[in-house]
This record gives C-alpha cells, sequence and structure tokens, in this order.
C-alpha cells in the first residue's frame, strides 16, 4: 500500500504505545468484506442457504456476516433484489448500536452512500418515518439509488445544510445518527487515494465542521431521544474530542452505555477533556477486530419525550427561492383523480394486502406512497418523499422499480420466479426479454413481478409467452 505519513505515524505511536507494531502489521494484512441482511426482507438465518459457501457471523453484528474469499457478492441477482448490502464490517456497527424501534422518526443527518440509513429503515419495519440526509447532491442521489434498491418505503431523502434541517425540526426525532464527515484515517487501508489527501491539519478542519453537525442535530432531538455520533477515523479531536464539546456545551446530553463486544476498546478519557464518562464511548482498532477502523459514542437527551400529538408543529421553513420551487416537490400534493383511483385500484388489488388509493399522491402524472409528514415541511429540499409507485399515462398504470423492490412473491398475487442460477435471471438483469412457460404466472398476459427466489426483483409484461423485460436502463448489469 501506499506510504502512510509520518505525521500521522507519529502521532499513532504516541496514541498507541506498546500497540502500534501490530496497529502497522494490520496494514499488510487482507481487507475484510461484509454484509448485512436485509431483515426487513429475509431472517439473518435464512439467508445462508441462499448463496451457497462457507458464511461465517459477524460476531457483533446480529444480522451481519463476513463476505467468503472471491465471492462477488455484487453480482449475485440477491443483490439487485435488496436482500443483503455489501458493507465494512466496523461500518456496520454505529446502526447496530443505535436502538430503534418501529413507528419512531428517525434522522440519519450524512447518509450518503445509504449503508447505514439502509439499516434503520430495514428496522422501523415500514412504519414511523426515517428523514435520511446529505448536503451534497450528488451524495444524495447515490443514497436515494440505494434506498430504492433496499427497498425503503417510509423515507424522506433530503439535501439540506443541518442547520436548515434543524430550523424545520426542533426536537422532532427520537433517534439521531451522525456518522460524521471525517478525516477518514480507518479508511487508508480501505482505500489508498485517501492518503493522498491527509494532511496534519485535516483532522482539525473535520473536528470544527462536526461540532457545528452535532449541534444542530442536539437541537432536533427529542427529550429521551438517543443520538449515535460516529467517525471513522483515529484522530482524538475528532473523537474524544467532539465528544467532550458535546459534554460541555450541552448539559442535557449524556453519554450512555452501549452494547459491548470483546474486541471494542474504550474511549480515552485523556484524548478529550478528561471526562471519566468519555470510557463508555467506543473504539474499533484494526489490530484488534475483522475491520478497518470505527468510533461511537452514543448520547441520550435528558426529560422525557411528550406525546406526538401535543408537541408543537415543525416550523415552515422560508426562503428566497421558495417562490421558484417546483410545485410537485411539496409534501402537499392531490390524491388521485376518480378515474385514476379506478386505474390505480385495479393495479393494486394485484398485492395481498392492497394500499389503500387514499393514501397515495399524484404528481405531474407520479403516484406516491407518502409517509405520514409534519406541517410546515412542504419547502424542504428532498429526492423523494415516501415510496414512488409508477406513473399514469393516460389509461394505464406502469409501475416502478422502486415499487417492486419493496415486494416478494407473497405480497403479490400475480409474479414469475425465477431461481438465482437460471440463466433467465442474468438475461433479464441484463434487459432481454425472457421465455415464459405456461403456468408460471397466475395468468397468461400483463404485468407480472419478476422475483428472484421469491425476493421482487422488477417488472415484465407478458405477451403470447414472452415476457417484455421492464428493467429499467440504469439498473441492469
Amino acid at each position: 500500500m501506499a506510504q502512510l505519513p509520518q505525521e500521522f505515524l507519529t502521532r499513532m505511536q504516541d496514541m498507541l504505545g506498546d500497540e502500534f507494531d501490530a496497529f502497522l502489521t494490520s496494514y499488510d494484512a487482507p481487507r475484510t468484506a461484509g454484509l448485512r441482511v436485509n431483515t426487513k426482507k429475509c431472517r439473518t438465518e435464512d439467508f445462508p442457504p441462499l448463496v451457497p459457501g462457507t458464511w461465517k457471523k459477524i460476531p457483533w453484528i446480529p444480522n451481519g456476516y463476513f463476505v467468503p474469499d472471491g465471492m462477488r457478492m455484487g453480482q449475485s441477482p440477491l443483490y439487485a433484489a435488496g436482500v443483503f448490502y455489501l458493507q465494512e464490517p466496523s461500518a456496520m456497527t454505529p446502526a447496530s448500536r443505535l436502538p430503534i424501534e418501529p413507528g419512531e422518526r428517525v434522522l440519519d443527518l450524512c447518509a450518503a452512500p445509504g449503508g447505514k440509513a439502509t439499516e434503520l429503515n430495514a428496522r422501523l419495519k415500514g412504519t414511523g418515518l426515517l428523514v435520511a440526509n446529505d448536503i451534497s447532491n450528488a451524495r444524495a442521489k447515490a443514497l436515494l439509488r440505494n434506498l430504492e434498491l433496499f427497498g425503503s418505503e417510509n423515507v424522506l431523502v433530503t439535501n439540506e445544510t443541518p442547520a436548515g434541517l434543524a430550523d424545520v425540526f426542533p426536537g422532532f426525532f427520537d433517534k439521531i445518527l451522525v456518522d460524521a464527515p471525517c478525516s477518514g484515517e480507518g479508511m487508508f487501508r480501505k482505500d489508498e487515494a485517501v492518503i493522498g489527501t491527509w494532511t496534519p491539519k485535516r483532522p482539525d478542519f473535520f473536528a470544527d465542521l462536526q461540532r457545528e453537525i452535532t449541534s444542530n442535530a442536539v437541537k432536533m432531538l427529542r427529550p429521551g431521544g438517543l443520538m449515535m455520533y460516529s467517525t471513522c477515523t483515529f484522530a482524538p479531536q475528532e473523537d474524544e474530542g467532539t465528544v467532550s464539546f458535546l459534554l460541555e456545551n450541552f448539559p442535557e446530553m449524556e453519554l450512555i452505555e452501549m452494547e459491548g463486544y470483546e474486541g471494542f476498546s474504550k474511549g480515552n478519557p485523556v484524548w478529550g477533556n478528561g471526562d471519566p464518562e468519555i470510557e463508555k464511548t467506543v473504539r474499533i482498532w484494526p489490530h484488534k477486530m475483522n475491520g478497518e477502523g470505527h468510533y461511537l459514542a452514543l448520547f441520550r437527551k435528558k426529560g422525557e419525550a411528550i406525546p406526538y400529538e401535543t408537541e408543537e408543529k415543525p416550523i415552515e421553513k422560508k426562503n428566497k427561492k421558495q417562490k421558484n420551487r417546483k410545485k410537485d416537490r411539496g409534501t402537499e400534493a392531490p390524491g388521485p383523480s376518480k378515474a385514476e383511483k379506478q386505474i390505480l385500484s385495479d393495479f393494486l388489488s394485484r398485492m395481498t394486502a392492497p394500499i389503500p388509493v387514499e393514501e397515495l399522491e399524484v404528481r405531474a402524472g407520479k403516484v406516491y406512497h407518502s409517509p405520514s409528514l409534519p406541517d410546515g415541511v412542504r419547502n424542504l429540499h428532498f429526492l423523494r418523499n415516501g415510496l414512488y409507485l409508477g406513473e399514469l399515462k393516460k389509461a394505464r398504470f406502469e409501475p416502478s422499480q422502486p415499487f417492486a423492490v419493496t415486494l416478494s412473491a407473497d405480497k403479490f398475487k400475480d409474479y414469475m420466479n425465477l431461481k438465482a442460477d437460471d440463466e433467465r435471471t442474468e438475461k433479464y438483469l441484463h434487459g432481454e426479454t425472457i421465455s415464459v412457460e405456461p403456468g408460471e404466472t397466475a395468468s397468461p398476459s400483463g404485468w407480472k413481478l419478476v422475483c428472484v427466489d421469491g425476493f421482487g426483483l422488477g417488472w415484465g409484461k407478458l405477451v403470447n409467452g414472452t415476457l417484455k423485460n421492464k428493467y429499467p436502463v440504469g439498473w441492469r448489469k
């Protein structure tokens, strides 16, 4: 690998002492690949039989597995069906240690590319609300794609500054994850390009940025709520330093213990302001665990949350650009017309548990099933509000790819179920037409949910024994 910066090595030697040699040796070890099962679609224990191989659990991640050497899981049809997410094992830890209950309001403040947001959404089990945000528009688009691939439904994907969100959502969220932008020292082995961007000043720059971001996150947390702060760096001015800043400036915030693991190391109070509470934070070192490295701190906001129905309404965001915003960007959209309701009802009746048409919104012909959102947020800059179901075109409805991957063979009555090793599966993923044998679908024509091993993969339209491929170009292999 590339030469590590001398200033970085000197500091790490000071931090680690006798452990420094083991830390340095870890950079010569092979990288560890992992995947996290989408528990909204598949039970963790049911995953290994789907993909033959020697699977070993990641011991500190309930739904995580180490990927066997040589296995290209990104090419698996099950990946295209959103059954699992490829993620470095230590990076799985922050979301796994933030307790999520169905029905809660959850914010992933720095969410791109979506590794943690997809896990938070899966644990909401189609209830509550996940706001997944990233300040970068390009990264927010990647975030949206991964959330769609994972079959996420109750999600608002935003492209806002933390301060912009804090203005709209004061004291709103039950749980907040801040996987903060950082100097990325835990990425050196995974991505050598990060080494070239590192300078001795980068940790100080990101420490200041983290203080700004987490300060706004505190404002959005409900009393009694939990906030996870995490980084993929080893720099103490970012990690223990940011935790110290929060403890000193927000007396309502307290550190709490999180579920442990024998490979976890305690945060070091000496690297912060000396507060012994910092020992409740966690460091993941690459020489002690099969991972690249991470830092985690779980905070609780003191007090008791008041019921949702009695809380103050979020504040409507007003700005100079408001009048220029597209009309279909808001959260308040008309429902379908009487004729559109009939078209949608006819299609949705094929679901085993149809979505009520009364809950649908139509924006410029596009149909959405949006989560329940509070008043006053329609002027946020967002890429997606809820689940995009498809598009109304004249007197017909064309279902969307995001809708397909939320479904499964037991949720849609008219489907075609392929095996992962069926050659037709690969043809479908490449956008080719495929042949259908009599009896493989419930009816001889029309829209079909194409499944792989029972998981929704996409749509096709059956005509005379041939399935016309509706798998989107941008999703194809």
